[in-house]
């Protein structure tokens, strides 16, 4: 028998009891089966529900004991080694944002000192490398400069010849009467360079012809190259303008009259030869002294003999 409700019963019951919503949609979801046997693939059809609060929602934190161990089931290796169990129940770590923790493993040092260390075995490097190179073109130098320094070039007095030779009456820049003496020759020499793979570059001293210790005439060789393996002949202007004689007039006089002057030739000749460039070189320097007898009435030139001039 049905009783009718008082109008104080409706009341109280009516916040308590919440009001239905209407039938909420349901869609399915089909994923591929764990359990496969023999190739065959079969599905499995899963409702999800639709969730209208945030608390009904599985970002949340709060879990079914489903969700829990469908999540727990699909993470194994590093993932599952922070899980314990308490109980019969399976307890896996997880971040703020609900993600499982997985275990990073952190490596000794750090990258800042591995490109410390290769910057500094790289700059070891390059100094050995340079000081390789120093050291290995210092000895191919030595070895060069070694074997440069017996080819020393030869040179050989060939003639001199008597343009004008003559003297007078004349008084020196001071006014004092004395003997002069005017004299224009020509010197020839020849000068062989043995270099095989370097030629040299030829300059002499002052040339002097000398009489009694006094130079009478002098001249310069003007400064050339010679390439390597070859032989030139060089020709030496040697002049002298009224050079007073003094006291060694009278005995010039004397000797003149015989045809027969006695001279000095001294000069002495450079030889420089750059091997590699200007970082290696080989110089040598010659001395020569030769005797000669002239005749002021003649201008044949002289030819010398080798043992008329020395060389050193």
């Amino acid at each position: 028998m049905m009783h009718a409700k008082s109008e104080s019963d409706v009341t109280s019951l009516a916040p308590s009891s919440p009001s239905r919503s209407p039938k909420r949609p349901v869609y399915y979801v089909q994923s591929p089966s764990r359990d496969s046997h023999d190739g065959d693939k079969s599905s499995s059809m899963q409702a999800t529900p639709v969730y209208n609060s945030p608390m009904e929602s599985p970002s949340h934190p709060s879990y079914g004991r489903h969700s829990r161990d469908s999540s727990a089931s699909r993470f194994s290796g590093p993932f599952r080694s922070f899980s314990g169990r308490k109980g019969n129940r399976t307890t896996t770590k997880r971040n703020d944002k609900g993600w499982p923790e997985c275990n990073v493993i952190q490596e000794e040092g750090s990258y800042d000192d591995l490109d410390k260390d290769n910057g500094l075995s790289r700059r070891c490097q390059a100094v050995i490398a340079l000081l390789s190179f120093v050291l290995l073109f210092t000895v191919f130098s030595l070895i060069l400069w070694g074997a440069s320094r017996p080819y020393k070039a030869a040179v050989s007095v060939k003639s001199l010849t008597v343009n004008n030779f003559y003297f007078g009456e004349g008084s020196d820049f001071t006014g004092v009467p004395t003997k002069m003496l005017t004299a224009n020759c020509s010197l020839k020499l020849s000068v062989h360079n043995p270099g095989t793979f370097f030629g040299i570059h030829v300059s002499s001293t002052p040339v002097n012809l000398m009489y009694s210790e006094i130079t009478v005439a002098t001249g310069q060789l003007k400064k050339y190259y010679q390439p390597r393996k070859s032989t030139h002949i060089v020709s030496i202007n040697i002049e002298g303008n009224k050079v007073p004689l003094y006291g060694a007039g009278s005995s010039l006089a004397v000797s003149d009259n015989k045809g027969e002057v006695p001279l000095k030739l001294e000069f002495g000749i450079r030889t420089r030869g750059n091997v590699v460039g200007k970082l290696v070189r080989t110089k040598h320097r010659l001395y020569i002294t030769c005797a000669i007898v002239i005749d002021s009435t003649s201008n044949k030139p002289i030819k010398l003999k080798e043992d008329s001039c020395t060389y050193s």
